[in-house]
């Protein structure tokens, strides 16, 4: 039920129309911009097999080694390992992925939420749910999330200009679904299953829409075409861009070329109504994970950061203490948040344990909507030497060594090839092509901004406060029509509550 990294390499080998640069791809797992990223998720399978790494990474169920990502969570038990084998295969890899495939499954989570939605739709959805979720575990899939659509004119109805703009189906068979059009994927090429859901979008006034489905796409399906941004990977030398050469998660705009979904991979079908709920309730679980990455990219920030001043002694002046700070205090900023989210969590419509909904989305808010500016921070304190610092080979050219090592020389612990590589690591973190790329995909990859607050919105308590406020100004039963809650936070209250036999102050604690 755990697979090795070369059990995942030949479940992604030979069988996709892959093209990259304007050429096709015959063998993914071979290709310079796509192998370094392969070889580091291969890794990631095989750790799940070694020593101390398996007993973080993996958990017992019917007598098999099964990977702790695909564990649904019952409890706050649950939600601390899942954080701390994601934190461990972090701190193995040296850095930071944002599609290792443990975030994705949750997605599968909230729809096994909505399982009685579903079944008033039709009964088979939920029994189909809950079998991919049963067969993400048995087979240690690496899933990701087909959602993003080309946009075209989105003042339109997708009937109103190019049907195909938004995925539909096309045509029922015994067999499935036929389905026509495109998603833009992380990771499409290279992964086993995308879970295919229909993005924030008008799907017509109709109740029934072809544009309202969700389903569970096999990526070696015929019919499918991967068309790939180009890789960052073998553009530079790996000693110069250490993270581009070995982090890079391609992106790929998938084509469905009426491609036929089995009926058993089908999760809802021609609903708007469920789509609109699959929509508000996606990230209900997925969204801890994706913060987690970014607390990781963070303490990524601040070592590249407080070890470029400290190596020139700046460590000792108050402003540069102060922008420190400040970069510590988004830090722990996230960490509070997804803390809490775990230590205050909420019992989910189907039994799970869901990461507590308001403190979850207020993190993400705060995580996403403060970046640009850490990462200008953290750029600061690196200062001008990651954009003008001369390229390995430089250092080693016997002509141009003896300069740079004496240009490049502070003294004390600091060897000039550590100087170099630190330099080079901050530049790739906070000024390359790479860094622009991974900050637009963290500010747009679950959602944009404005859909970031709407999920807060939406899950926020606001009548804790109004009730405070009513009682506080002695305001008469008119102001409200409908019956408030008690005056107080209600995730605290719940906290002291016995209403969960998962949820009390002994286990919030861990």
């Amino acid at each position: 039920m755990i697979r090795t990294g070369d059990q995942y390499r030949e479940s992604i080998r030979g069988r996709r129309e892959i093209y990259i640069n304007g050429d096709r791809v015959h063998d993914v797992t071979l290709h310079p911009q796509f192998r370094p990223l392969i070889d580091l998720r291969a890794d990631l399978y095989d750790l799940q097999h070694q020593g101390e790494s398996a007993a973080i990474l993996t958990f017992k169920e019917g007598g098999e080694d099964t990977a702790i990502a695909h564990k649904m969570p019952f409890s706050q038990a649950d939600w601390w390992a899942k954080r701390r084998a994601s934190d461990h295969l972090m701190n193995k890899a040296g850095g930071v992925l944002t599609r290792t495939g443990d975030d994705i499954v949750g997605e599968l989570w909230s729809l096994y939420d909505a399982k009685e939605e579903l079944s008033e739709i039709e009964p088979s959805f939920a029994v189909n749910i809950q079998a991919h979720i049963e067969k993400a575990k048995r087979e240690d899939s690496f899933l990701v999330s087909a959602n993003a659509d080309p946009k075209g004119d989105r003042l339109k109805v997708p009937q109103d200009q190019n049907p195909d703009m938004l995925l539909h189906v096309v045509k029922e068979t015994d067999a499935g679904i036929v389905v026509r059009g495109a998603k833009f994927e992380t990771a499409g090429a290279y992964a086993n299953r995308a879970v295919t859901k229909p993005t924030i979008a008008n799907w017509g006034t109709e109740e029934k829409s072809e544009y309202a489905f969700g389903f569970i796409c096999n990526l070696n399906a015929s019919g499918l075409k991967f068309i790939c941004r180009s890789g960052f990977a073998g553009r530079a030398s790996a000693e110069d861009y250490p993270l581009a050469n070995k982090f890079d998660e391609i992106d790929s705009l998938v084509i469905f070329d009426d491609v036929l979904i089995p009926w058993e991979d089908v999760l809802f079908y021609r609903s708007t109504k469920a789509a609109k709920f699959i929509r508000a309730s996606l990230h209900r679980y997925t969204a801890f994970s994706f913060i987690q990455r970014i607390l990781k990219y963070t303490d990524m920030m601040i070592g590249a950061a407080l070890f470029n001043i400290r190596q020139t002694g700046l460590d000792r002046l108050q402003g540069v203490q102060e922008k420190l700070s400040t970069l510590a205090c988004y830090r722990e900023s996230i960490n509070a948040h997804l803390t809490a989210a775990i230590a205050l969590a909420e019992k989910s419509p189907a039994g799970l344990m869901m990461p507590n909904q308001s403190l979850l989305y207020a993190g993400r808010v705060t995580a996403c909507s403060q970046l640009p500016q850490m990462m200008h921070i953290a750029r600061e304190l690196c200062g001008g030497q990651i954009s003008v610092t001369p390229d390995a080979a430089s250092f080693d050219n016997p002509e141009t060594k003896p300069w740079l090592d004496k240009f490049y020389g502070v003294g004390g612990d600091w060897l000039v090839e550590d100087r170099r590589k630190l330099l080079a690591f901050a530049r790739d973190l906070l000024n390359s092509d790479y860094a622009g790329h991974h900050l637009s995909f963290q500010t747009f990859s679950q959602s944009p901004s404005f859909a970031h607050l709407a999920a807060l919105y939406r899950n926020f308590d606001w009548e804790g406060p109004l009730a405070f406020v009513k009682d506080a100004a002695n305001l008469s039963d008119k102001v409200e029509a409908q019956e408030m809650s008690a005056v107080g936070d209600s995730a605290i209250s719940n906290w002291f509550s016995n209403n969960f036999d998962n949820l009390t102050p002994e286990t919030a604690v861990g």
